[in-house]
């Protein structure tokens, strides 16, 4: 293995199946050139199958591709005429279908053209890496490991990184750099084990899911009630989760452990049941084909009734005695409630915390290092808020121990196994932890295990911590109720917001702006990062409400309007679907429903006013500010990230000027900004042509479903940089930070001749409105809530090409804003929304 630093210039995958095609598509959003192989189709068109699944590519959802255009980065090859080009290829990735005896023979084939230095690895998901490397030519099995990403490729964290017996040690640790900071993942050294680590432990909760649910014979949909964010799972809890991954993909992890685990004391649940089996072989394959455990008819969503073997309405309770026991703060007095209640869903809920602990503390020691990489493993590859061995010590490591003995030697645990001696020894210590600020438990060394310390950790500030890990934000230079400004010692002064969702009120406001001044007397410059996404939810003029979450299991985005369209009829016969799609959305983000009833319509006047301040004293600032950016950045918080020198995004970043869903505009600068920057783009000083697009962008409400679709919209600047790996974020912001200050910063001056579009800007929009809403396409309202957008980023009535100031444009946004705050359909708008929880078309 070479000394020298470890490139990937490119990469290839052989198979277009679902996993290899999505895999393809995370490395092009990673700027790798990508070969994508499959069997040749047609003598015409050898390469027709991985045309099609590119093209797949770009209608799935969640989108594999961070930007549609991407697609076209993917080079289409096949077995028969193209092999030559993997001597190029830095990594090359084989992900066919999990048969030993086809990988096998595809290795024999490939093999032989692979460059000096390539490093080849399979996507297997539970195969032997060992086995699979006897396939490979001996000198070469140094280069080869498993690689298991986790579907979709792009959007979960985890990848077990496997290394056969002879795997070079180097390349191991330059493929886990690579996989980090250039793909974005968390990585995890697994043992060469069946199914690995998030598998093995994810199929067994399931397989125990399912023993138990017909135990107390619940339905499919009461188990998936119990076993999603009630117990801080994905809300695709169980079965829902089955259907996504595939009922026939199930299957076979189930069968793999039946096939490779005669010896496990659990080994007599490890069977496909009857109605899984039967699913399979009417093509009932679950998401994939629209139909398995569950069926959606028209809006509604059926399930399987296993008493009937047909669909029925999916309805399900939870009993109240139950929610109230989950609700308790201490999670030792939780899992006390649970394991005394005679209800038979807390009797349910005990039983399967019950069988994962156990079979999680005899396993360990054969499928990992140590509890921190089972507990990351499940976290990041199936979406828990806590690992098994995480709920395990938050609940009372001993008092946990004495009861899963009592249900073992009482018969009721699924296995008679005994709890190996060190989580008796675990029990006995003082802390009861296997998590600490020192490491995690390693069963092999009976020690605690430190986090790694390959450089590429360095990167990561504030890595993605355990119970028992402590998080110290560095040095606090002031903090108030809504924010705090802190620093690490590099002269870089962070602010973070406390407020919730990280939503912006008078009092976040009057902290960015304290932050600023203390920044340009004492620190070098200034970063906006929140300790855990979002960035912010927006503007809260009133009181922030609970919003939408990512879904971790899918990785799926807040719902989000289609892509920008090319041509301006388009867009506008989209308007009404687009804004409706993010009224909910906006609504909780700007609750202004106590405001409105007590008509204080001055206080949110003046509070725009502030929030505009607060956006130009960012741009304007005498130190470099730059914007850290993970997750949701809505509304006001996009128009912070907007005006600071640089942002630095995560490419799960979903970035958008939203407020047109409830009738609003926005108003913190965020129309300002884009009519600013359609004049820098003008030609022959007209800037209608950018600001047409500008304008699409806010009246449509658009919200960028990646970072790299924030710049296509123009939220980011083609300056502003995207990191894949969300816990290197702060780490590249800072350095974002100090390079500007190193340049000797000065603000830009402050734009006195901005050119407008005026008058015959707004009447061409207009024209065009004004047949849609005579065809319908749009409400009266919808009309007038476009037409103060138009009107404020055109400059108002004035001759084309005149020449004003910023505060003009800041002046526009907030009249027009508290005159549609006025009507009483955007108040209509509002307060049915915040009501329902439906959009109003009004």
């Amino acid at each position: 293995m070479r000394d020298q630093r470890f490139l990937v210039r490119k990469a290839a995958v052989l198979g277009a199946g679902v996993m290899g095609a999505q895999i393809a598509a995370h490395l092009v959003n990673a700027n790798i050139e990508t070969l994508l192989f499959e069997l040749p189709g047609e003598e015409d068109n050898p390469n027709v199958s991985v045309i099609k699944a590119v093209e797949k590519l770009k209608k799935q959802e969640p989108a594999p591709l961070s930007i549609k255009t991407k697609a076209a980065c993917i080079q289409p090859a096949n077995y028969d005429q193209h092999l030559e080009l993997l001597k190029d290829c830095d990594l090359v990735i084989e992900a066919i279908a999990e048969r030993m005896d086809w990988k096998r023979d595809l290795y024999v084939k490939v093999a032989p053209y692979l460059g000096e230095h390539t490093i080849f690895a399979s996507n297997t998901s539970g195969l032997s890496i060992n086995q699979l490397a006897e396939a490979f030519p001996q000198a070469l099995r140094h280069r080869f490991c498993g690689i298991h990403f986790f579907n979709p490729p792009r959007y979960m964290h985890l990848v077990e990184l496997i290394p056969c017996q002879i795997s070079d040690a180097a390349m191991l640790d330059h493929l886990e750099e690579f996989l980090v900071t250039d793909l974005g993942k968390g990585v995890i050294r697994a043992k060469d084990t069946p199914n690995f680590i998030a598998n093995r432990i994810g199929v067994f909760s399931l397989l125990a899911t399912m023993h138990h649910g017909r135990e107390f014979n619940f339905g499919f949909d009461q188990v998936d009630a119990l076993t999603g964010s009630l117990i801080g799972r994905p809300k695709s809890a169980t079965f829902r989760t089955a259907d996504v991954v595939g009922l026939d993909t199930l299957a076979h992890v189930i069968n793999t452990m039946r096939d490779t685990l005669p010896d496990d004391p659990w080994h007599r649940y490890f069977v496909v049941p009857e109605w899984l089996q039967g699913l399979i072989e009417k093509g009932a394959l679950g998401e994939k084909v629209k139909r398995g455990v569950y069926q959606k008819i028209k809006s509604e969503i059926h399930v399987l009734d296993l008493s009937t073997q047909a669909y029925r309405l999916s309805a399900s309770d939870v009993n109240e005695e139950l929610k109230r026991l989950l609700k308790y703060s201490n999670p030792a007095e939780k899992f006390a409630a649970l394991h005394n209640s005679q209800q038979p869903q807390a009797q349910f809920l005990w039983s399967i915390f019950r069988d994962l602990f156990h079979y999680c503390a005899v396993q360990l020691e054969a499928i990992a290092d140590n509890t921190r990489d089972v507990d990351l493993a499940v976290r990041w590859g199936f979406g828990w808020n806590q690992g098994p061995f995480e709920i395990w010590q938050t609940a009372g490591w001993g008092q946990i121990v004495e009861w899963i003995q009592e249900d073992i030697s009482t018969g009721k645990s699924m296995s008679q196994a005994p709890l190996p001696q060190w989580v008796m020894t675990i029990a006995a210590s003082d802390k009861q932890s296997v998590h600490t600020d020192q490491g995690s438990f390693a069963p092999a060394s009976g020690e605690l295990q430190p986090r790694s310390e390959l450089p590429v950790y360095q990167r990561q500030l504030f890595p993605d911590r355990l119970v028992g890990e402590e998080a110290i934000y560095g040095e606090t230079i002031f903090e108030t109720d809504a924010v705090r400004m802190w620093q690490s010692g590099d002269g870089i002064a962070i602010l973070s917001f406390k407020s919730k969702m990280h939503t912006i009120g008078v009092d976040v406001l009057d902290g960015v702006q304290q932050a600023v001044k203390e920044a340009e007397q004492n620190w070098r410059a200034l970063v906006i990062w929140q300790t855990e996404p979002p960035f912010s939810a927006g503007a809260n003029l009133q009181k922030a409400t609970e919003r939408p979450k990512i879904d971790a299991q899918h990785g799926s985005a807040p719902s989000a309007p289609p892509q920008p369209p090319t041509a301006f009829q388009s867009f506008m016969k989209k308007f009404r679907k687009s804004a409706q799609a993010t009224v909910l959305q906006v609504a909780r983000e700007l609750d202004l429903a106590d405001a409105l009833m007590a008509k204080k319509l001055a206080e949110v006047e003046g509070m725009i006013k502030q929030f505009q301040q607060a956006s130009q004293a960012l741009r304007y600032s005498m130190i470099p500010t730059v914007a850290a950016v993970d997750g949701l950045a809505l509304g006001g918080g996009c128009e912070f990230v907007m005006h600071c020198d640089r942002a630095v995004a995560t490419l799960e970043s979903y970035i958008g000027l939203v407020e047109t869903g409830v009738g609003l505009l926005p108003a913190g600068g965020g129309c300002k900004e884009f009519a600013v920057r359609a004049a820098h783009y003008a030609k022959d000083g007209d800037p209608f042509p950018s600001l047409k697009y500008y304008f699409q962008t806010v009246a449509m409400a658009e919200l960028a479903r990646s970072a790299e679709q924030a710049k296509e919209l123009g939220y980011l600047r083609l300056a502003d940089t995207v990191v894949m790996n969300r816990f290197e974020l702060l780490h590249v912001a800072k350095a974002q930070a100090i390079a500007l200050a190193e340049t000797g910063y000065r603000p830009p001056l402050r734009l006195r001749e901005i050119p407008v579009a005026g008058s015959s800007g707004i009447a061409t929009i207009q024209s065009q409105l004004v047949n849609l809403r005579e065809g319908d396409f749009i409400s009266e309202h919808d009309y007038l809530i476009a037409t103060k957008v138009a009107h404020v980023m055109c400059g108002g009535d004035l001759t084309p090409g005149s020449l004003v100031d910023e505060d003009w444009f800041l002046e526009l946004e907030r009249a027009a804003f508290m005159e549609l705050l006025a009507t009483e359909k955007t108040q209509a708008r509002i307060a049915h929304t915040l009501k329902t929880g439906k959009p109003l078309r009004n």
